[in-house]
């Protein structure tokens, strides 16, 4: 009874044993996010955030955050994201204003440059909007929609994180 124990069990070792190597993946893209788009939920029936206020880097937008206001013009900045290996050099990253913005361009904001520079061996870069004071008689609301559409060097936009909205309160 001893043997068939030992037997069994020496089988079962070798049967069910595995000697198939674990390869570790390894991510080797260089993908570009918005870090508000990260952190903060999709608004209701969109693929992005609308933010109404600026929220701070790694967390989600809170009430204690600034709101995006008309009374409250100036630089505003949100950070953009580096996923993947750092770059020796500075590199830049590229975004446009998306389709859907109802704020106009030097009354609402002042014109973006549509870059972004991630500095030297770091993973992160500021994009900075400045808010403007249209006057009293302005809509309610505004929305600003930017997009990343890419980098140098092969960076791509995440496909999820790659939207946000900022809505400008009037």
């Amino acid at each position: 009874m001893k043997r068939l124990f030992i037997l069994s069990s020496i089988l079962s070792i070798v049967l069910l044993g595995s000697c198939i190597k674990n390869e570790n993946p390894v991510f080797t893209n260089s993908v570009v996010e918005f870090d508000a788009a990260a952190y903060n939920a999709n608004a209701s029936g969109l693929t992005y955030p609308i933010l109404t206020r600026v929220p701070g880097y790694g967390r989600a937008a809170s009430t204690a955050d600034p709101l995006l206001t008309r009374n409250s013009p100036g630089i505003k900045k949100f950070r953009v994201n580096l996923i993947g290996a750092q770059f020796p050099t500075d590199t830049k990253v590229f975004y446009t204003v998306f389709t859907g913005t109802t704020a106009t361009e030097n009354v609402h904001y002042k014109k973006l440059s549509g870059q972004v520079t991630i500095p030297a061996n770091s993973s992160f870069g500021e994009l900075e909007v400045e808010i403007l004071n249209p006057g009293a008689n302005a809509p309610a609301t505004r929305d600003l929609n930017l997009q990343i559409t890419g980098g140098e060097s092969g960076i791509t936009s995440s496909v999820n994180y790659r939207i946000i909205s900022l809505r400008i309160a009037q």
